[in-house]
């Protein structure tokens, strides 16, 4: 099995809340950052995705946690499956910690796709699905390590 794109990100103290754990809000920025790295390289970046005409949006998000991390763990996110419809893609993320492998926690968001200035929906363009679909095996470390 090929090795899934992953982001390395570092809890930062302003991640953590009282019980010196990651605020559950939190991990939807992190989906988010790592989403946004996926686009930067499979397409160049968002902006890239705005240039084809097209858009998506966030329609669900829905996460389940395993363990917690607290501040300066590093933590791995891939993206371990792409789901692909007609007008709406599902990415499944998993959460873990960089030293231990521990499952921190999974997330499933689905989006779906809009023209870019009017934000009507519309049917996958045939050249985004391809490259949804295009293995990505690659390690972005926003984590320092």
């Amino acid at each position: 099995m090929q090795d899934p794109f992953k982001v390395l990100v570092r809890i930062r103290y302003s991640d953590c809340d009282a019980q010196g754990v990651m605020f559950n809000a939190r991990y939807g920025e992190y989906v988010d950052v790592a989403v946004t790295e996926f686009y930067r390289q499979v397409f160049g970046g968002y902006q890239a995705i705005l240039d084809m005409g097209i858009d998506s949006q966030v329609v669900s998000l829905l996460i389940e946690w395993k363990s917690p991390c607290t501040f300066d763990d590093v933590v791995a996110i891939s993206i371990e499956d792409i789901t692909l419809g007609k007008t709406s893609y599902t990415i499944q993320l998993r959460f873990s910690d960089v030293e231990t492998q521990r499952e921190i926690a999974s997330a499933k968001i689905v989006y779906v796709m809009v023209t870019a200035n009017e934000h009507q929906k519309i049917d996958m363009p045939d050249d985004f699905r391809a490259a949804l679909t295009q293995p990505q095996p690659s390690t972005v470390n926003l984590a320092g390590v």
